[in-house]
């Protein structure tokens, strides 16, 4: 899920510099409605120099429109770099993991008929489907991770995401991250709950293979622009390069002196090279690269179903267990060759 970029409010970016530079220990006070004064030190000073020394400034928070000279260790406009360093600095290192329970919303098992109506719409190629052992309560496990992206390209582009992706297979689950801000934590009593055992390396993966199928759409746009300029600015050298050359051949092929033949077969020859030396460096210049930085991840616990249930697909009869979530009415399987492909 793709989160709205919020527009530019001076009054909410000065609460949020007062909060941020007061944790990081700075001095606040607001001297205007449109003003900060910040006294800092070590690491809120270092916003302004790497040493960290004492620093004294009063901030302005401009309007959007304004149209005067900024200055960026004095004002904080769009795009401010004084933004970006305070949102870093308050970054916490390591990323910690937090554990978030959801509210039970699911006291009964289904029925088993509307159980079964379920998997076989999930599941089309199943022939015989018969509920083996009763439905017992369970947890079912998501991870959901706020991700900063950058994409650079031509244009440089930032936008921030929330992902999540069910565990332990990766399904992207987007009902739960566009859900997610109106979710509210169990009050009541819950048995011990059994938390799967972090495993960044896998859970990388998961999330970025999460990340580049939200990210499809907008990369073949940018990679459309890119490949049009790339083929402009490949023409344009590509025709200078094959000019020059044919004009060199031509040269060498009217004079009789040996020692002229010799400087132009040279000519020639660092031609060619420069000519893939700047096709080569515009290819650098339009790659697209994709720089994502987590800010946030959270393992998320809600109530599930479990059953051993009695299957029948593609003419092969197995018992097998699965999980069924009431929240997304779908069944999560534990054998990875039970799932749909």
């Amino acid at each position: 899920m793709k989160l709205q970029r919020a527009s530019h409010e001076p009054g909410e970016l000065l609460e949020f510099y007062e909060q941020g530079l007061g944790a990081l220990g700075a001095l606040c006070e607001r001297t205007w409605h449109d003003r900060l004064e910040v006294v800092a030190e070590a690491r809120a000073a270092a916003l302004w120099n790497p040493q960290g020394m004492l620093h004294e400034v009063e901030l302005h928070f401009a309007p959007a429109d304004t149209n005067v000279a900024r200055d960026a260790a004095r004002e904080v406009f769009p795009g401010c770099p004084l933004t970006f360093r305070l949102a870093e600095a308050l970054r916490v290192s390591p990323l910690p993991l937090e554990r978030f329970v959801r509210l039970d919303v699911a006291a009964r098992p289904p029925e088993a008929a509307v159980a079964e109506k379920l998997w076989r719409s999930q599941f089309p190629d199943t022939t015989r489907w018969q509920l083996a052992v009763p439905f017992q309560p369970d947890f079912h496990f998501s991870l959901v991770a706020l991700a900063r992206c950058e994409l650079q390209a031509i244009d440089q582009h930032w936008s921030l995401h929330r992902l999540a992706i069910s565990l332990p297979g990766g399904e992207a689950d987007e009902h739960l991250a566009q859900e997610m801000d109106f979710y509210q934590t169990g009050a009541e009593a819950t048995p011990e709950i059994i938390w799967p055992a972090p495993d960044p390396a896998t859970w990388r993966t998961l999330l970025q293979r999460a990340l580049e199928h939200e990210l499809a759409e907008e990369i073949a746009r940018i990679r459309a622009r890119q490949e049009h300029s790339l083929r402009r600015e490949v023409e344009r050298i590509d025709d200078y390069f094959e000019n020059y050359a044919h004009e060199l051949s031509t040269r060498a092929g009217r004079t009789v002196n040996t020692q002229a033949k010799i400087k132009s077969a040279d000519r020639l020859a660092a031609t060619k090279a420069e000519h893939a030396r700047r096709r080569a460096d515009q290819v650098a210049r339009h790659e697209i690269r994709i720089q994502p930085h987590l800010e946030a991840l959270l393992l998320v616990a809600e109530k599930a179903w479990r059953a051993k249930l009695l299957v029948a697909r593609s003419h092969c009869a197995r018992t097998l267990e699965a999980l069924f979530v009431p929240r997304s009415r779908k069944w999560e399987c534990t054998d990875a060759d039970s799932k749909e492909t």
